[in-house]
């Protein structure tokens, strides 16, 4: 196949595509930035520049393209969330799916793989949400609903649409761990907050298989849980953390302290959702190879 993507350069982005080209997949690569695409993923993609998100990608990028994998849009927690970072968050997503979409319809390329995020839902204690879940009214949910809602638009010209909605990504060298790790190392890691929150994760090697699979096979249709069936209270993820590093993790991140350090963006790290992937457990019958925390701990955390 074919494959066109947006994102590509991002932590999950460069697993994608090394999944795809792993499987003889050809990889169409728009991005800001060529030559430092190029760096990161290697001679075996070609590049189309787009450096505008609220203008049309180059047409000539989705010549004999088979679908696309749209991963655009600013880091949630890359900053401070002011309203012009969250204006940035918003656009990001909104206004690069919106041009994605109408690119692919003129095109005639006939199958997209979006992004979205277990945000949507918003904080849920300890109810287990599946993909008919109620969405959330806080910002992140408004940008995830607004997101998909782009996304969707593409069905109306006969698109077949996958959404994934993924949960806190866990891998070596990005990810929610990046940060973490230095600090749990160090021994002074621990719960964030009451600990109680939970965790829907996800390892970035199943995250990646997840979406080769949604652009190759035509019965992912709809909105999938891109997690872990084994979502964790925090409390509990930095316990495992700990002993897989063998390192002491019980010093707590108050709830205040993160509050006042990261602003609004706190409810990234305080407020959690418990979120189940049943539709890639009933329907795809999807296999994970880091199913449990402590797998995909092992795997990642040295």
């Amino acid at each position: 196949m074919k494959v066109l993507m947006t994102g590509a350069t991002g932590f999950v982005g460069r697993v994608i595509v090394r999944q795809l080209l792993a499987a003889g997949d050809e990889v169409v690569v728009l991005t800001r930035h060529i030559p430092g695409a190029a760096l990161v993923l290697g001679s075996q993609c070609k590049y189309f520049q787009w450096k505008n998100l609220s203008e049309a990608p180059p047409a000539e990028a989705f010549a004999g393209v088979d679908a696309v994998v749209n991963l655009v849009g600013e880091g949630i927690a890359d900053k401070r969330w002011d309203e012009r970072q969250k204006k940035r968050i918003y656009n990001s997503r909104i206004d690069g799916t919106r041009q994605l979409v109408l690119a692919m319809k003129a095109a005639g390329v006939k199958a997209l793989v979006s992004t979205s995020a277990v945000g949507i839902y918003g904080p849920r204690g300890d109810e287990e949400v599946i993909e008919t879940g109620k969405a959330g009214d806080d910002f992140l949910a408004g940008v995830c609903k607004d997101w998909e809602k782009e996304a969707e638009a593409a069905k109306d010209f006969g698109v077949r649409v996958a959404i994934l909605r993924v949960g806190v990504v866990l891998g070596r060298g990005g990810g929610a761990l990046k940060k973490m790790l230095p600090i749990f190392k160090m021994g002074a890691g621990g719960p964030v907050g009451s600990g109680d929150q939970w965790m829907s994760w996800v390892h970035v090697e199943d995250l990646a298989a997840m979406y080769v699979r949604a652009v190759k096979e035509k019965q992912f249709v709809g909105v999938y849980n891109a997690t872990s069936p084994y979502p964790a209270k925090n409390k509990d993820f930095s316990k495992v953390l700990g002993n897989v590093l063998k390192r002491p993790a019980f010093a707590p991140a108050p709830g205040f302290v993160m509050k006042f350090v990261f602003g609004e963006m706190s409810t990234v790290l305080l407020d959690g959702q418990r979120v189940m992937p049943k539709r890639l457990h009933d329907e795809a019958h999807f296999h994970y190879r880091y199913a449990t925390l402590e797998m995909a701990l092992k795997e990642t955390a040295y």
